[in-house]
């Protein structure tokens, strides 16, 4: 599991049938989660906004964990941290 900050969208007209109604958001990982800057992109089932801090699961975790088992997810927001400035 990744904290990592929202910084912006992702807009696809186009996408797999499995992905149709979901939300893609940017997500910044914090320093400390990872030993270079690293940008990934996550489907948000929770409504995540641009600058909360959230909690991304990936690989199959992901998939489970937003009830998609099927869907072709490698990331997903999980839940939003409450308080960042525990980070």
């Amino acid at each position: 599991m990744i904290v990592g900050k929202v910084v912006g969208s992702v807009i696809s007209t186009r996408k797999s049938s499995k992905l149709v109604g979901n939300k893609f958001m940017i997500i910044e990982a914090c320093a400390d989660m990872q030993k270079e800057s690293c940008r990934l992109v996550a489907i948000d089932p929770i409504g995540a906004g641009i600058g909360e801090y959230v909690l991304v699961a990936t690989g199959s975790a992901a998939r489970i964990g937003s009830g998609m088992d099927l869907a072709p997810i490698d990331a997903a927001i999980v839940g939003i941290i409450d308080d960042p400035s525990e980070l």
